[in-house]
């Protein structure tokens, strides 16, 4: 009787070329988990600090997106000198724009509900319909895509059967740079002491002359801005459409929900779990179904731990 070697193949795979899918797919998830963690930053300071929830988030990757594609529009037929270095660019124009228009719609009406978070998530939803119903009117039905410098295609081979996206390795930094970056503003600037403090107790950081309206503010402003940098990172893999925002709001709140609401940290350990397994699920199965496996994981999980993987400690 022949000597077959023990799990010598799986599921018709050797296990050589599972190890090489298992990198690639892994590889795939960090530009997924680049993306759920963009977003996720922006609902941890309005979802997590000021207790909005934001059902308009996704419009505002979309926002970001529509810029991206904007100026890489304008910039192949009139400069098209600056494709190499335009995309930087267009992802602080992408922030830009989302913040503009976050803190518009802080001011004209989320300011006006704070008290009333179950009455946020209607008044967003409704701002969700009118900003995608604006993108239908302004840019049409159709998808449209950016295009990318040339530094931004291809990918880098370490080893036969093995492709790593640049673009993937580019999102991957954005996504480390931001998270580091909104952790020293929440730790060590001005605004993240308003932050923090108001957090805290609202009443005693008015009584020591915090503006509390303008942290908040700037807080729901900024949040939204990095979901424009969301959408921004999103045109390197994807085209992007009226609603292209809608198909990652839910997995976002999932990250922030599943990190422990207001938590950096757990929010990068959630983001990069869930990325990860929904990437390599979604090889061996489908887009479907490896999403439903994901959520009753995290279902599970929080009937374990409903504070989420890293509770938020605040002093009372």
């Amino acid at each position: 009787m022949p000597n077959i070697p023990i799990f010598a193949a799986v599921g018709g795979y050797e296990l050589h070329e599972l190890k090489d899918i298992f990198i690639m797919q892994g590889f795939a998830g960090l530009t997924l988990f680049s993306v759920f963690l963009l977003m996720a930053l922006g609902l941890v300071i309005i979802f997590g600090q000021m207790k909005v929830i934001n059902m308009a988030h996704g419009e505002f990757l979309t926002a970001g997106a529509y810029t991206t594609v904007f100026l890489s529009k304008m910039t192949q037929t009139y400069l098209p000198k600056l494709m190499p270095i335009y995309f930087p660019i267009a992802m602080l124009a992408a922030f830009g724009v989302a913040f503009l228009i976050g803190w518009i719609v802080e001011y004209l009406l989320i300011r006006h509900l704070y008290s009333r978070p179950l009455d946020t998530l209607l008044a967003t939803w409704g701002i969700s319909m009118l900003m995608r119903e604006t993108f239908r009117l302004l840019f049409g039905a159709r998808e449209a895509g950016a295009v990318m410098p040339n530094w931004l295609m291809g990918s880098l081979s370490p080893s036969e059967g093995l492709d790593i996206p640049i673009n993937g390795i580019f999102l991957l930094s954005t996504a480390v740079f931001m998270t580091l970056f909104i952790f020293f503003l929440l730790q060590r600037s001005h605004w993240g002491l308003c932050v923090r403090a108001t957090l805290v107790d609202r009443t005693m950081a008015n009584a020591v002359g915090i503006n509390t309206a303008r942290t908040d503010r700037m807080t729901f402003a900024i949040g939204c801005g990095l979901a424009g940098i969301a959408g921004a990172a999103f045109t390197t893999y994807s085209s992007v459409s009226p609603s292209a925002g809608s198909l990652y709001i839910i997995d976002s709140f999932i990250v922030v929900v599943f990190g422990g609401a207001g938590n950096i940290l757990g929010t990068v350990l959630s983001a990069f779990g869930i990325a990860q397994a929904q990437s390599i699920l979604e090889f061996f199965t489908s887009g479907v179904i490896a999403k439903v496996m994901v959520l009753l994981t995290v279902i599970v999980i929080l009937m374990i731990r409903p504070q989420g993987l890293i509770a938020t400690k605040i002093r009372r």
